[in-house]
């Protein structure tokens, strides 16, 4: 089973839950033995099929360093955070958990994009 580590030790991701506004991204770092790399991109495919039919789901993409990084990084993409809430909080998709190798560790942090005048807007 996978387990939690918060990439923001100010702000926790159960913190951030209680949020209402909307749009979110969803950082989630991954780290994994290489070797156990085949068993996370299948656990987290599971996941990403079953939160794709939630309402309020938008996009996601796995990434992984190269080099035979067992770092990933998984960005997704919901209409609210009410919406990420409703499905992560779901006893269906914590049950799939289980299915993570055990050295996996995530780390899930939410954020919203910000306007750099001249660079990118929100």
């Amino acid at each position: 089973m996978v387990a939690f580590v918060e990439m923001d030790k100010q702000v926790s991701i159960q913190a951030q839950l209680a949020d209402t506004d909307g749009p979110v991204i969803l950082i989630n770092k991954f780290i994994v033995k290489s070797e156990e790399a085949e068993q996370l991109v299948d656990a987290w495919a599971d996941d990403a099929a079953w939160m794709k039919r939630q309402p309020g789901f938008i996009s996601t993409q796995l990434h992984r360093g190269i080099g035979g990084s067992g770092v990933f990084l998984n960005y997704a993409v919901w209409e609210s955070t009410s919406h990420f809430r409703a499905a992560f909080t779901n006893p269906e998709f914590h049950a799939k958990l289980g299915r993570y190798p055990s050295s996996a560790i995530a780390s899930p942090h939410l954020f919203r994009k910000v306007a750099v005048s001249g660079i990118c807007v929100a």
